[in-house]
Formats: C-alpha cells, structure tokens, sequence
C-alpha cells in the first residue's frame, strides 16, 4: 500500500493557449491539492512541475506546468492522471483513507464467506462507494458505510452479509 502513487487529479484538456491544463481534481478542491504537494511540487515523479494552480470556479482547477510551452503540448496531456507516491501524503485520521488503499483489498463477508476483490471507489455526490469484483467477474457495489462496511484494515474489507447478497 504505501508504496503505491496515489492519484490527485487529472488532466481534462488544454485551457487557453498559453499552455495551461485543465484539471479534475479527486480530492476537496484546490487547497487540499495544494496540501498534499511535496516542496518540489513534482508529478508523476517528477515528470511535471506544477508552477502555477488556480481554482476555476467549476469544482475543477487550471494548472501550469514548467514542461509544457504551448496549447499543442497540453493537448497531448489530455487523460494524464496526477500522481505523488503514497509515503508523501500526511498521514490520515481514524477512520479515513485514500482510494487507492481500499483498490486491491480482499473483501469477506461479515460471516467469511470471500466476497471478491475491491477494484474500484466511486463517489457520485452521496458518499463513497465500493465497487468489488467476484470471483466470477460479477460485480457489485457497497456504499463505505459502518452498517455496510462495519470494518476495514490493509488487509481486507469485511462487508455486512445484507449488502453481499447475490
């Protein structure tokens, strides 16, 4: 887990001509992208450097960055996701967690029964929810709720027996 980058945003599209990208942001907004910047303020490790970074007023934000000169350059980034690695981000609180620590967990139900594998966290407005992947390539979702979710560690998430059901 630690070693794993963990995605911060993405880039959206060129924004003007002079270089500038778009971004969607994966966090809460432009400050929280800003906190979790190393002093390099380096992506991807260090392929860009961000030099400017500015809310757009849409939820999303506009970015420069030292390696792209033009709107050619920032075109070409379009669907470039924005990575720091895990270790660089402040430690977390009880109770939360990064996306990218819940992708790749085993899930089991609260009776043991092996549900599947986490492979993805969506968030559509209501919360977090867990999509997992059963062993036959049936897919289900659970929202990241105590009573659906009532445990979770590095290891595994334990998914409550009503929200496995087939």
């Amino acid at each position: 887990m630690i070693g794993r980058p963990v995605t911060l945003a993405a880039i959206s599209g060129a924004h003007g001509v002079g270089g500038e990208v778009r971004l969607k942001l994966f966090g809460e907004g432009v400050e929280s992208l800003k906190s979790h910047l190393n002093a390099h303020r380096a992506f991807n490790d260090g392929a860009l450097t961000l030099t400017k970074l500015r809310d757009d007023g849409k939820g999303g934000a506009i970015a420069r960055f030292a390696e792209v000169a033009d709107r050619t350059a920032a075109e070409k980034l379009r669907g470039t996701v924005l990575t720091v690695p895990r270790a660089s981000l402040p430690p977390l609180a009880e109770g939360e967690y990064y996306y990218t620590d819940l992708i790749g967990l085993a899930a089991v139900s609260t009776e043991g029964e092996a549900l599947g594998t986490c492979i993805a966290v969506e968030n559509f407005g209501a919360g977090d929810v867990l999509e997992i992947e059963r062993a036959n390539s049936k897919r289900f979702m659970v929202p990241m709720r105590p009573e659906a979710v009532p445990e979770w560690n590095g290891e595994r998430l334990v998914i409550a027996a009503a929200y496995a059901a087939d």
